[in-house]
């Protein structure tokens, strides 16, 4: 059993983000490294799948809410707690910094997909779920909370992989699912659409082979 990185990944990758690999591969350096590496590549086959989830989500929502308020930039009049007019405020000042005029689309992209799960949280169940956000949903049939429990760990989900942390450790195949059944929710089509060009379920089958160096890494 392999105990050394190379010289080179602790000095490219640093220690400290490699010393969570090699304690998931119990001190075997070889397992850490395909472990690290395989770690992206599941991490890239995850991204086109949040991506659709990310879009149709803020969309949803937005449409929603520009119909119930009848004006493209609903946050001005809607009823947001304060962290809520917080993370508008901060999409307003990072589209202010970079044009010159800021429209209501350039809002919409700007504001991050936690802001867009968090209208669908208990403190707005009253003023956003009830009266116009579970249109947005046409094919769920659930409760707010199952909804918002689902989609609160697809951010920590989407986080992770956005910020390059280690997500092997997680059901990855649950998270995957939960993806295409919220998506589901929103757009049969996309959903459709999506899991033809996904390869996610690929990457995951492999990476027995890949931590065993069956198959070499790839992404």
């Amino acid at each position: 059993m392999s105990t050394r990185l190379p010289a080179w990944m602790l000095r490219d990758l640093s220690q400290p983000r490699l010393r969570r690999y090699i304690r998931a591969a119990h001190g075997d350096a070889r397992t850490a490294t395909r472990l690290y590496w395989w770690n992206i590549e599941v991490s890239a086959a995850l991204l086109g799948s949040l991506h659709c989830l990310e879009l149709a989500l803020r969309n949803a929502l937005h449409g929603a809410l520009v119909q119930h308020h009848g004006r493209p930039d609903w946050w001005t009049v809607a009823p947001l707690n304060d962290r809520g007019r917080k993370l508008v405020d901060d999409a307003r000042r990072c589209c202010g910094r970079r044009r010159r005029r800021t429209t209501p689309d350039d809002m919409v992209a700007e504001l991050t997909f936690g802001f867009w799960v968090s209208l669908l949280s208990a403190g707005y169940d009253r003023d956003f779920w009830v009266p116009v956000l579970h249109s947005a949903f046409p094919y769920y049939r659930g409760r707010r909370d199952g909804l918002y429990r689902d989609l609160t760990s697809l951010v920590l989900l989407r986080n992770r992989v956005m910020h390059h942390e280690p997500v092997h450790h997680r059901h990855l195949a649950a998270d995957h699912d939960t993806i295409y059944r919220v998506l589901g929710y929103l757009s049969l089509e996309l959903t459709k659409e999506a899991r033809a060009m996904d390869r996610f379920p690929t990457v995951i089958a492999d990476r027995a082979d890949v931590l065993s160096g069956v198959r070499p890494p790839q992404f």
